[in-house]
């Protein structure tokens, strides 16, 4: 596992300290997984998406011609 250094506020670290009963580095890790997984579902999507764009098109570009031809 890679380790990462952190800096916080002052302010934010105190308020870190009245809380010992979180475990930040666990709270961090699971936010930094999760946006990550985020990001990949996001591209896949956006992969999938593209493949589907010819056939929006043709399928938009159909309902307009049948709109004019009536």
């Amino acid at each position: 596992m890679v380790s990462i250094t952190l800096s916080i506020p002052e302010e934010t670290r105190k308020i870190m300290k009245e809380f010992p009963e979180i475990n930040w580095t666990h709270l961090v890790r699971s936010s930094i997984e999760e946006k990550a997984k985020k990001l990949i579902l996001r591209k896949e999507l956006l992969k999938r998406f593209e493949k589907e764009k010819e056939f929006i098109d043709w399928s938009v570009d159909v309902v307009r011609k049948g709109r004019h031809s009536k």
